[in-house]
């Protein structure tokens, strides 16, 4: 098993985030990413957006929670990863 991007978030006034980057997609001209909270084993998974800029040195994430755009993104991120499945 290839070792998995860790990644940190500092959300602002709370305690840093760590995730590990499942996988990465361009959908419409923003960069989706799929994290999980385990490098190993079942963990919970997210889907989250990248709303900064190109060019910006800094990414600025949101969770993907819009029904229809969690679905779209879910499926292509399905489609990529053979031993992923969203429930």
């Amino acid at each position: 098993m290839k070792k998995l991007e860790k990644i940190i978030f500092r959300p602002e006034g709370e305690e840093p985030i760590e995730f590990f980057v499942l996988e990465q997609t361009r959908i419409g001209g923003f960069n989706y990413i799929l994290v999980t909270d385990f490098e190993e084993g079942d963990g919970e998974a997210l889907i989250l957006k990248d709303l900064s800029k190109d060019g910006e040195e800094e990414s600025v994430y949101t969770i993907v929670s819009e029904d229809a755009e969690l679905q779209a993104v879910a499926s292509v991120f399905e489609n990529m990863l053979e031993d992923v499945k969203f429930v």
